[in-house]
């Protein structure tokens, strides 16, 4: 009974990987909701199989007894497809299909839904009768029902969840071709059920199909169980061809053992070999790399702790005591922005254009362990530099737009409040001009200065929308001289005739008239004051200088030049350089504070030319 055998060892492999797939099922379901129902499948086909194996061991009663618990199995199946498809039924359908099912269980225990009688290969097997067929029909409904929902769910969703379903139908239609032998005998056929040989490949597929795009662990496991798996056939085949070349060779005595004792021999070495790998490669990675304490839990440490710095110093300085304390010794880690204290031991992490890579300094005398120590954690920490590069940019692309955003607000602001000021500062004008000429100039004055920081704050929190031109420089300088009042400042001005500037000319005024009336601020009351405007070509770009022999600016405020609101100069807005710098920018220009040009006070203001600029 060659074949009753086959069939008992596919029932209990089938059972046994039922029983483990459904407590590996429970465990996930912590994490996957959908899980527990598909564990819950599982279950039921091992209790499916198991009623087959009683049948077989002439335990009858308990037999038919589970394999009418059938319908259990697509109910379970359909309670997954619901929760794995996201699919939300009335809360009362799921119990009242449970109670359904409960209830037709019941009636075809009490009704002698099944018996059993002697078919091809066995001396007994299952076979539905009377209102077993309804038990039949109603599993076959409930699979259909199951597989509705997830082709429903196949058209909502996308990506790994449509995938996973694709797998479960392809693993249902291979599992209804194996379990249509099943209804052979019941249906008259005197055939021997070979399809169920193969079941137990039914439930692996189809957990598998749902769980290698949901939990990705499982595809480590599928790569390993597949690589020995292909062994264990390779030396099958091996032991085969040996076997029958051993009587060639006249080795009598090794040909007469029969095939099946050497494949069994060639698993158990295969599975030996399996359980000793692992020590083994330990003992050679201490024998190559003595002193070496590397594996995946201290890795992840690793990585876990070196993603959560936000600085380019704090990722050096965490670097630095992360491998140091595993080497016992001091280690400096050198970043472009960013380093620690020199010692014996480097590592440096550059950034070209082909990306991040790493230099070791100092490791050629350290054991062989700690080098591929050192190695790891430098891969491990390019990666790091590579995730903190692009939160610091979009930190940065985030900082930008909310500072546009204040900038909006703020011109909205300021353009509402110069209109509410102006009306009662012109009611002012006009009120001090029946006043004595002292009191009425002093008002005046006052008003101006008013009007002028209402003015700069328009020009420093408003849109700025640039309308520029071929501008020529030295009349433009010519024009801004002759309106200032210099009070015996001596002006220089050297700049070439023909110079063309391309800029808006409104606002390259509103440059050089705020940096003037700067210049003029500081060095007007002093002996020998000077103001030089120079140029200067640079590429296609030109620099143009602003000199002037008035104090030079303290070191501790030459940080903040540029800030708004903040002024050195009496009845200074704080606005004026802040609106030069906002209006290079707005030319993809700069404006920056030299020391170095033999002058006191120099600021220069770099232009970019485009390319058919002409001068």
């Amino acid at each position: 009974m060659a074949v009753s055998f086959a069939f008992e060892i596919s029932m209990w492999l089938t059972s046994a990987c039922a029983v483990l797939l459904a407590g590996w099922l429970l465990w996930q379901g912590q994490r996957q909701q959908a899980m527990p129902a598909l564990a819950g499948f599982a279950a039921m086909m091992a209790l499916w199989c198991s009623g087959h194996i009683a049948i077989v061991h002439q335990q009858p009663a308990l037999g038919i007894a589970l394999v009418l618990a059938n319908p259990l199995m697509p109910m379970f199946f359909l309670h997954f497809s619901l929760q794995f498809a996201a699919t939300r039924p009335r809360r009362w359908l799921l119990p009242l299909l449970y109670s359904l099912t409960l209830l037709l269980i019941g009636l075809s225990w009490l009704g002698e839904g099944g018996a059993v009688q002697q078919t091809a290969g066995f001396d007994a097997f299952f076979v539905f009768s009377g209102i077993g067929w309804l038990n039949l029909l109603y599993t076959v409904l409930l699979g259909i029902a199951a597989h509705a929902v997830l082709w429903q769910g196949w058209r909502r969703h996308s990506g790994n969840k449509r995938r996973s379903i694709v797998a479960m139908f392809l693993a249902g239609g291979w599992g209804l071709l194996l379990a249509t032998s099943f209804v052979f005998p019941s249906l008259g056929l005197d055939w021997y059920p070979y399809p169920m040989l193969l079941l137990p490949s039914y439930l692996l597929l189809l957990v598998y199909g749902v769980v290698r795009y949901q939990v990705l662990a499982i595809n480590a496991f599928a790569n390993k169980a597949l690589l020995w798996l292909a062994m264990l056939l390779l030396v099958l085949a091996l032991m085969a061809l040996v076997s029958a070349l051993l009587g060639q060779l006249g080795m009598q005595a090794l040909s007469a053992v029969p095939a099946s004792q050497l494949w069994l021999y060639s698993a158990l070495l295969l599975l030996l070999s399996a359980a000793c790998y692992r020590p083994l490669a330990a003992l050679a990675q201490r024998l190559i790399y003595p002193g070496l304490q590397l594996n995946d839990v201290l890795l992840a440490h690793w990585r876990s702790q070196l993603q959560q710095c936000s600085s380019w110093q704090a990722l050096a300085s965490l670097a630095s005591r992360l491998l140091g304390g595993q080497l016992r010794q001091s280690v400096s880690i050198v970043l472009p922005q960013a380093q620690t204290p020199e010692a014996a031991l480097q590592i440096r992490c550059l950034r070209d254009a082909t990306g991040w890579r790493y230099q070791l300094h100092g490791w050629d005398d350290v054991t062989p362990g700690y080098r591929l120590l050192g190695e790891v954690f430098a891969a491990l920490l390019l990666g790091s530099c590579t995730s903190l590069e692009q939160s610091l940019k979009l930190a940065e692309a985030e900082r930008k737009r909310l500072d546009q955003q204040h900038l909006v607000e703020l011109g909205a602001l300021s353009a509402a409040m110069a209109h509410e000021l102006r009306n009662p500062l012109n009611i002012i004008a006009m009120a001090a001009a029946s006043s004595d000429s002292a009191t009425r100039q002093h008002i005046q004055q006052q008003l101006k200065r008013a009007d002028r920081l209402i003015a700069d704050l328009l020009s420093y929190a408003g849109q700025l929308q640039l309308q520029c031109s071929q501008v020529p420089l030295k009349p433009l300088l010519q024009s801004i001289i002759s309106q200032q009042d210099w009070q015996g400042v001596q002006c220089q001005l050297q700049v070439p005739e023909q110079l063309m500037l391309h800029a808006d000319s409104y606002r390259l005024q509103q440059v050089l008239i705020n940096l003037l009336d700067n210049a003029l601020a500081f060095c007007r009351h002093q002996a020998g004051a000077k103001i030089c405007i120079a140029s200067q070509q640079q590429g296609n770009g030109l620099l143009l200088y602003i000199h002037n022999n008035g104090p030079a600016i303290p070191a501790a405020h030459q940080a903040t030049l540029f800030q708004p609101f903040v002024s050195k100069r009496a009845g200074g807005s704080g606005l004026g350089l802040a609106i030069v710098r906002r209006i290079m920018q707005a030319h993809g220009g700069a404006v920056r504070h030299r020391t170095d040009l033999g002058w006191p006070v120099s600021f220069e203001l770099q232009f970019n030319q485009p390319q058919d600029s002409k001068q």
